[in-house]
């Protein structure tokens, strides 16, 4: 065991008063994996308040232990620091969890299904919304019409979207609303899918989707505070201590402030904001990361393309399906003028940048953007990062270990879309997906996390994910595109260590070291020693939250 590491202001207050500190908190007969180099493994921890005291060996620790301690035995179950999941959508997804469920309808039938007995319990008018449906599971896998859904949500306007959020089904009564009729054009980057007979057929994807949002009733505050609370309750269940939400609106900021202020948040908050409403934070002489240790902004967010799902995703080729289209780019993309000139205002006025790129030329071209951002904007601690860098070509991957941009990418999308992913883009370019591997060798820095609610808000799935690659349905058993594994190591630091440091945190979190924020999580199983392919089995046993056991799991 390596030498016991201390907080050294804090021993030097106590040695000064001649008296050993008591913890407020100490773990002990744990396997501590503290993702912290210099002292890599520990058999317990001490907390005091809502910082790491100090790392070392039971008796070491046992040291720290008063008569006000609390004290929890792990009984040799694995400790990692508390995950930080670096891409949520917060707010919509504990939303989601009260809305229709339509991830897992295996068929057209089903969807329909389950969308009438939620309407059934629905006062009448109440929109019908979230869903994230995935027409994947279907045979065939045809995109869905409003006509399948009109006769049993009659009364309620229905938008409901595809998991990946780039496309929504809306039934008549929602279309009316939004005025959207066979004669109303494509919106740049957006497709209203239309019928042989040129009539909208209910699918609005990217861009289209605006005209239905903005009929759609803004959520109260009692509303988001709501969907906030059951994404807490979801997030410790997971052992998820920090988010990066990007989808953190001026209305939810405002909810934030509120529960903060009475002690309810149990995650920690890097809020991020669209690209384009720059100026809005800059005013104010806002930077990167600001704020204090439970909620902070300073991020912005654009978007290059939609989704691989939706053959939205932008590519230097067509797609193999749906040979009409390389994707399309998004609004913010046209003129490309537009998206540069925002990448470079804001990088000016010190905020954080992240665009979402799935495609292999929306990557391309964001990269490019960073790169003569860098140039004209001089050398300093930007972060760049690219959202979900889905799809790359092989000359791309090195420049984001050149450039320092932080591929922000979602494990448990690897799993999913490997189901079909190829038949879009075939076995070559898909060599270059999700590539965790690639993009470790080149010296970049991944910052892992799970787009929830377009995937389950689960590190241990997307450490599953990384290390295994076996897609959902069972048919790559040795993994999918196998040469892109990472190990469960590399995996926990980019769930930890990686996503602190893509918000500019990993001196405060990110591993279990002294001086750190307590927030750790145990789990059921040592998923470092087990066969990956088990880790989908493992749970989290506890999640410790600023210095304070939130959540255990009851036993099975």
């Amino acid at each position: 065991m390596r030498l016991l590491f201390v907080v050294p202001l804090l021993l030097a207050t106590f040695q000064a008063a001649g008296a050993q500190p008591s913890a407020d908190l100490v773990l002990l007969n744990g396997k501590f994996w503290t993702v912290n180099d210099a002292q890599p493994r520990a058999q317990a921890v001490a907390c005091i308040g809502n910082r790491i005291a100090a790392v070392g060996s039971n008796d070491e620790i046992r040291k720290w232990i008063g008569p006000a301690t609390q004290v929890m035995d792990l009984a040799g179950k694995l400790a990692l620091p508390g995950f930080n999941d670096a891409h949520v959508h917060f707010y919509s997804g504990g939303e989601n969890l009260a809305s229709v469920q339509l991830r897992h309808a295996k068929s057209e039938a089903e969807f329909r299904d389950r969308i009438a007995e939620f309407a059934a319990r629905l006062p009448a008018g109440r929109w019908i919304t979230g869903g994230d449906w995935d027409h994947e599971n279907w045979t065939p896998a045809r995109l869905p019409e409003r006509q399948w859904i009109d006769a049993v949500s009659a009364g309620h306007p229905v938008f409901v979207n595809r998991l990946d959020g780039h496309m929504a089904l809306a039934n008549s009564q929602a279309l009316q609303l939004a005025g959207i009729t066979r004669e109303t054009p494509d919106p740049p980057g957006g497709t209203i899918v239309r019928d042989a007979a040129g009539e909208p057929t209910g699918v609005l994807k990217d861009a289209a989707m605006a005209r239905v949002y903005s009929v759609i009733p803004e959520p109260s505050p009692e509303q988001i505070g709501e969907g906030l609370r059951a994404a807490l309750r979801y997030a410790k269940e997971n052992g998820v201590t920090s988010v990066q939400d990007m989808s953190a609106s001026p209305e939810i900021l405002r909810v934030y402030q509120t529960m903060l202020g009475r002690g309810e948040l149990t995650v920690r908050i890097y809020g991020f904001q669209p690209l384009a409403s720059w100026q809005r934070l800059a005013a104010v002489g806002l930077h990167a990361a600001f704020g204090g240790e439970r909620l902070q902004i300073g991020g912005l967010k654009g978007f290059a393309d939609g989704s691989l799902g939706s053959t939205t995703a932008l590519l230097f080729e067509p797609y193999l399906d749906a040979p009409q289209t390389s994707g399309l780019a998004n609004s913010q993309m046209i003129p490309e003028s537009k998206m540069l000139n925002n990448i470079l205002a804001a990088d000016r006025a010190g905020l954080q940048v992240a665009v979402h790129a799935i495609g292999d030329k929306a990557n391309f071209t964001i990269l490019g953007m960073y790169e003569q951002a860098a140039q004209q904007d001089g050398a300093r601690d930007r972060r760049f990062r690219i959202e979900h860098a889905q799809h790359l070509r092989a000359q791309d991957i090195p420049r984001f270990g050149k450039l320092g941009v932080i591929a922000s990418m979602q494990p448990y999308h690897a799993i999913d879309d490997g189901r079909w992913a190829e038949k879009r883009i075939g076995p070559e370019r898909a060599k270059g997906t999700y590539a965790f591997r690639s993009l470790l060798d080149s010296g970049a820095v991944l910052a892992f996390g799970s787009d929830w609610d377009v995937a389950p808000m689960q590190p241990l799935m997307g450490i599953y994910a990384a290390a295994t690659r076996r897609t959902l349905d069972d048919k790559h058993p040795g993994g999918w595109v196998p040469e892109q594994k990472i190990s469960v190591a590399e995996a926990i630091r980019a769930y930890t260590m990686g996503s602190a440091y893509a918000s500019f945190n990993e001196r405060i979190k990110g591993s279990i070291e002294p001086g750190k924020l307590a927030d750790m999580v145990v789990l059921s199983d040592d998923i470092l020693v087990i066969p990956p392919a088990e880790i989908e089995k493992t749970r989290v046993a506890a999640t410790i939250f600023d210095g304070k056991v939130i959540y255990r799991r009851e036993a099975q």
